[in-house]
């Protein structure tokens, strides 16, 4: 389908960010893993995390959708896979990577599957990271993608992980670690990318009543400390029990970014809801960008209101700790006035698709200056009115979306927000945005 602008009034207002992805994933995982039943508040209802609901049912949890909240009685560790088949997780490269590990505590074997992006997404690194800790994980198709059977037996030990390809493989390592038969000791090598990440694991597991620990050292003793390149982080969780609770799954920066960044384009003032000033998510660094390409910001206890006159200027920015930004950040830099370098997301080339490539390509269309890099992109302001197409991915949809403030522009397979954001176009809407599908 189609995603274009439809109407466009008086831009602002106040609205609700739309709960966290990452932290509904993790809270209902963790849930079903708990002994004891849960309640999640404000979860929210996607494509991925939808997938994530499907698997914990298939590994034994007991899951059932209320008006007010979803109540999880979990399994206590006793995983048995009840799927006759594959358990598909459609395009969910967080359930895929997170639930790799956690499969390994089933009685039986699993089969973890997906569409046919989802089969593209690399996963050796994990694998062979799970190998030393007793696990036995194997691509049936033998190229260290999906289809990935894992069979049961998960004793622990120690083991090592590069941390530059996806921080997912070591939050899903700690996650199923504490139900190992003797704990994990998890050495995270040089270079550690997307670490806000880990640290949302680390901070909800804590929250379900698990403790892991955290500590680093240098490879080279004469290293300054400052010098993070040589830089080992050591995370150790001792075998615990995950223990159920009330969780309220707060906001997400990674969907609150296209709310935000529709001010800083055309110019206004909103106030976004439910988003945290303490929260351990690193795309609250939208925050510190905006705020540097020219919009003002203020940072409530739980809001953040903004305000802008829509003329942005060009900065250099760092996304090594924020790579789900970058299509965002990509279009605020087609809006603004001179040249916006992009560095620090190589990682971005393994999500949903290769974000570099594919956003680089899609401005290209719409006339924009730009150059791209391995890791990352140096845009010159300035676009045309055009036609893109999605790729399949959910922010390059919403991101572009932004463009329509200004020129007429068409998304082609347009309607995959739903991975992420299902009520995209009403929020957009109740900031003055109207949005519309169309057929193609």
């Amino acid at each position: 389908m189609i995603l274009k602008v439809k109407n466009i009034s008086e831009i602002g207002g106040v609205v609700k960010a739309p709960p966290s992805k990452s932290y509904s994933h993790r809270a209902v995982i963790l849930a079903s893993l708990a002994n004891g039943t849960s309640r999640l508040y404000d979860m929210l209802y996607s494509e991925d995390t939808l997938a994530s609901i499907r698997v914990c049912e298939a590994l034994g949890a007991q899951i059932t959708r209320t008006d007010d909240y979803l109540e999880v009685t979990g399994t206590g560790g006793n995983l048995h896979n009840t799927s006759e088949g594959p358990i598909d997780l459609a395009n969910s490269g967080t359930t895929l990577r997170l639930m790799t590990s956690v499969a390994a505590l089933s009685d039986n074997e699993v089969i973890l599957t997906g569409d046919d992006s989802l089969q593209t997404r690399p996963m050796g690194l994990l694998m062979n990271a799970l190998e030393p800790l007793g696990v036995t994980a194997q691509s049936l198709k033998d190229n260290e993608k999906a289809p990935i059977l894992i069979k049961p037996g998960y004793m622990g030990g120690e083991t090592n992980i590069y941390g530059n390809v996806s921080s997912q493989f070591i939050s899903s390592i700690l996650i199923s670690s504490p139900l190992s038969k003797r704990g994990v000791t998890l050495y995270v090598l040089p270079e550690f990318k997307s670490k806000p990440y880990v640290d949302m694991t680390a901070d909800i597991m804590r929250k379900f009543g698990v403790k892991p620990l955290k500590g680093y050292y240098l490879k080279h003793e004469s290293c300054d400390k400052t010098n993070q390149s040589c830089r080992i982080d050591e995370f150790k969780v001792t075998k615990q029990e995950y223990v159920a609770c009330d969780y309220t799954v707060e906001g997400d920066y990674s969907s609150a970014s296209y709310l935000l960044a529709l001010i800083a384009i055309n110019g206004g003032k909103a106030k976004i809801r439910n988003l945290f000033r303490n929260s351990k998510q690193g795309d609250k660094y939208i925050l510190d960008i905006l705020q540097s390409m020219g919009a003002s910001i203020v940072r409530g206890e739980d809001y953040v209101e903004i305000g802008c006159d829509g003329n942005l200027k060009a900065i250099d920015v760092n996304l090594t700790n924020a790579p789900d930004l970058l299509i965002t950040v990509a279009v605020l830099a087609a809006m603004a006035e001179g040249t916006t370098n992009i560095t620090g997301v190589a990682h971005a080339r393994v999500k949903e698709t290769d974000r570099i490539d594919t956003t680089c390509r899609e401005l290209e269309k719409l006339g924009c200056k730009l150059e791209e890099f391995e890791d990352g992109m140096s845009i010159t302001g300035g676009v045309t009115s055009g036609v893109v197409d999605s790729h399949g991915d959910h922010r390059l949809a919403m991101a572009f979306s932004l463009i329509g403030i200004k020129h007429d522009i068409e998304i082609t397979n347009g309607e995959v927000f739903d991975v992420s954001f299902p009520n995209f176009i009403e929020a957009m809407a109740e900031l003055g945005f109207e949005l519309e599908l169309e057929d193609e």
